[in-house]
């Protein structure tokens, strides 16, 4: 393994995406959501992806120089078609969108279709924080999990994101998927030669297995709690409700007709809807009680959840996006780590488009 400064991944990302059509300002956008997940300690989020990305341009599934525009609108509302583009970019406008008209309306919500992958959730839910505001952002996925008691994959990894401000404490930011681990976890598993745990997945047939690339094969992941007796179906009920959210209210295709991020999968011939589906949501502080009134709230909350006495043997109690955080402060100093495959990855992309990796 290797160790990169972030303006070094940053430079690179930018310039592929730039020779793959991008312009200048929207690569430089999609590059700061893949960092973003590098430095959050998201690793399978992070460059590891661009190497999906630059092969579904290849196959010529990515739009990109798209027209992203508003099909639908309220004053709180509104529905963003993202023209077939990478997700960061309708994403970033839509979230934007929500914060906007929250501004006004207290509250907004925008959905968003036609789109793809966009990165960590967690990086648009942060975008309402600066404006004393909640975020939410959500996405639906690639049709990799199979619904409790099924064999077939129909619904995706589906991660719902929030972001809290608070005071003198650090905000909340809750991002998880709606299975046990994410798509990427799998594949650096597979790139490692690891086996994963029992509970993250199933063969063809349904059996449990270990085989990280058990969905090449006709397999599929597992809702969160990983079958019914550990709450699988609590998981699945979770991953539905962003499927209806991200993609039955935006027009996007909802459940198994997801166009997947795989290059070596096909694209279905049936069609629910245009793309991937994302749902945005901003709700201003203040539409509910006074900014300041609420982060002491905030604060005293985080304050008795930190200090609740742990169980014997193990570490202190964290707030969700306390790991992240310790991972920003650390990788900030000792640079990002990136797999020898991965390498291999990004040194095939450089070869291809002529761009300087190292």
């Amino acid at each position: 393994m290797k160790k990169y400064t972030y303006p070094v991944l940053f430079d690179f990302v930018t310039n592929v995406l730039q020779k793959m059509g991008l312009s200048e300002d929207d690569a430089a956008r999609c590059a700061k959501v893949f960092l973003a997940a590098e430095m959050r300690g998201i690793s399978t989020h992070g460059v590891i992806r661009l190497s999906d990305y630059f092969k579904l341009w290849e196959a010529g599934r990515i739009n990109v120089t798209p027209d992203i525009r508003v099909v639908h609108e309220s004053p709180s509302t509104a529905v963003l078609d993202g023209d077939g583009a990478i997700g960061m970019l309708p994403s970033v406008k839509g979230m934007q969108m929500a914060i906007d008209k929250a501004q006004t309306a207290g509250t907004g919500w925008v959905a968003v279709r036609n789109s793809s992958n966009f990165g960590i959730s967690g990086y648009y839910a942060m975008m309402a924080l600066q404006h004393d505001m909640i975020g939410f952002a959500s996405t639906n996925a690639s049709p990799l999990v199979a619904p409790t008691f099924s064999s077939k994959a129909m619904l995706g990894t589906n991660p719902i994101a929030i972001a809290v401000p608070a005071g003198q404490q650090p905000p909340f930011v809750a991002d998880f998927a709606t299975t046990p681990v994410t798509r990427g976890k799998l594949t650096v598993a597979a790139k490692k030669g690891e086996k994963i745990a029992f509970g993250y997945a199933q063969d063809a047939d349904g059996n449990p297995t270990n085989d990280p690339t058990a969905i090449e094969h006709g397999g599929s992941m597992l809702p969160l709690g990983g079958d019914r007796e550990h709450g699988s179906h609590k998981g699945y009920c979770l991953g539905a409700t962003v499927d209806i959210l991200a993609a039955v209210l935006s027009g996007a295709n909802f459940g198994p007709f997801v166009p997947p991020m795989m290059s070596y999968l096909p694209l279905l011939d049936e069609k629910s809807g245009e793309g991937w589906g994302h749902f945005f949501g901003a709700m201003r502080v203040d539409a509910f009680m006074p900014v300041e009134v609420f982060k002491r709230r905030m604060d005293k909350w985080i304050e008795v959840m930190r200090n609740a006495p742990p169980a014997k043997g193990q570490q202190k109690v964290l707030i969700p996006g306390d790991p992240e955080r310790e991972n920003e402060e650390r990788i900030a100093r000792e640079g990002v780590t990136l797999l020898p495959q991965v390498i291999a990855d990004m040194r095939t992309i450089a070869e291809k488009t002529g761009v300087a990796f190292e």
